[in-house]
């Protein structure tokens, strides 16, 4: 059994005194031990932030870029553009990562995504109308991203030590899930009223904020004497070290399946058209896409139910499976309040998931690794949702968008319980 491989914490880390035990309903609360390090409290600022104005470009393109075609196929293609560069510049962003001081990459990155974001505010503004020139932008963008997050969620390791890990992962996933249900809302609001181009300049100032946050950041380079590059072979040494490390390959497989097998998205337009109609199909639509992303955030802000849990591979197990069961549950569902309430508890065990699939990935890969790992999981984590999206979508045609969903969460449920017998690892690992 693999315990976890303890890094340094920054100087000015272990000099904060522990935290003492938290009693009464403070306990069940959000654990929020690691906002006493001024490092990891200096990142997590900036990501409040960013966490939103990055939803306002989120929105901001695929609007622009239908005001100007007409088409939602124009819409997805320009989605298409955006995954490419993010899948090949993840894992060399990865490899980048453990090569460099990680808050150098970060501050590269960081600023590039801004310059990207006032690019897209000095076409928008012109006039300009190019759907080329948008995606060439939004793949620079991401593939900005790409090297960006590899090295952020890295660099947590060494900014808390391993048992805040979890409650670390906790508070910047309750962030960037309050992003992607204020974000959207925000950019709604503000699109009438200081028009589209201005939604950019804004998510380019909120990056400045992020910019500035990273240069306060104590130097992260890698640890050892030995240079380190990041090429063809270094990506591929990844790929053989998760092959070798059964936890990480599992922690992997375990996001695959709930995301693949699980993600519904697809279908909750013809849900809200088809069987939630009766409540106003706008709506429903409103409230499906909403729901998980809700119930992540109660998840977040109640983590302190679960985040010093020490059985990690257990919780991502049990996370797993209760996920493929509300996703079963939302599919069987005739009323939108009950799928809306399915839906929020789905959002709920995907909080706990990820808090836990990231802590395995943190915890049990060596810091010299670490980068490659994020590297990886970014990939898993963007494009797991859009296969799910084919899969989804491909079944709702064939059996009915219900019966597909159900028989998804339901699927879920037994592969993740299969793995969990068949292979041992993940069940046996604790910090």
């Amino acid at each position: 059994m693999r315990r976890a491989t303890r890094t340094p914490v920054d100087t000015e880390e272990q000099q904060t005194p522990p935290a003492r035990p938290r009693r009464g309903p403070r306990r069940w609360t959000m654990d929020t031990r690691p906002l006493r390090r001024p490092a990891y409290r200096r990142l997590w600022s900036s990501t409040i932030v960013t966490a939103i104005g990055s939803q306002l470009t989120a929105v901001a393109v695929p609007k622009q870029i239908y005001d100007i075609t007409g088409s939602s196929a124009w819409v997805g293609y320009a989605s298409l553009a955006g995954l490419l560069p993010l899948v090949v510049f993840a894992l060399w962003g990865g490899a980048v990562a453990d090569s460099m001081d990680r808050r150098r990459l970060l501050l590269i990155t960081n600023s590039g995504i801004a310059v990207t974001s006032v690019l897209f505010w000095l076409q928008a503004v012109s006039g300009l109308d190019s759907v080329p020139v948008l995606m060439l932008l939004l793949a620079a963008q991401q593939a900005f991203f790409g090297l960006n997050s590899p090295a952020r969620n890295a660099s947590i390791a060494r900014l808390v030590p391993a048992d805040e890990l979890a409650a670390a992962n906790a508070l910047g996933s309750t962030v960037m899930q309050t992003g992607l249900v204020a974000g959207p809302l925000l950019a709604g609001a503000l699109i009438p009223v200081i028009g589209l181009p201005e939604l950019y300049l804004l998510d380019a100032l909120a990056l400045c904020v992020t910019v500035w946050a990273v240069h306060r950041l104590p130097a992260l380079p890698p640890l050892g004497e030995t240079k380190r590059r990041a090429g063809v072979r270094e990506i591929g040494a990844g790929f053989r070290y998760i092959a070798l490390h059964k936890v990480l390959l599992l922690s992997f497989l375990a996001d695959v399946i709930a995301m693949v097998l699980g993600m519904p998205r697809a279908l909750f337009p013809q849900l809200a058209a088809e069987t939630y109609g009766s409540y106003g199909e706008g709506l429903a639509l409103g409230l499906l896409f909403a729901a998980i992303p809700v119930g992540a955030v109660l998840g977040g802000l109640f983590s302190g139910t679960f985040s010093r849990a020490r059985r990690h591979g257990w919780m991502v197990i049990g996370a797993v499976v209760a996920w493929g069961l509300a996703i079963a549950g939302f599919g069987l569902s005739r009323s939108l309040w009950v799928a809306v309430a399915f839906l929020i508890a789905a959002g709920v065990a995907d909080m706990v998931s990820m808090v836990f699939r990231g802590a395995i990935l943190l915890s049990a890969a060596t810091d010299e690794m670490r980068g490659r790992m994020q590297g990886v999981f970014t990939v898993v984590v963007a494009g797991g949702p859009r296969l799910a999206d084919v899969l989804h979508g491909t079944a709702g045609s064939a059996f009915g968008a219900r019966q597909a969903v159900a028989g998804g969460g339901l699927l879920v449920v037994a592969a993740m319980l299969v793995l969990a017998l068949t292979v041992p690892a993940l069940r046996r690992y604790r910090v």
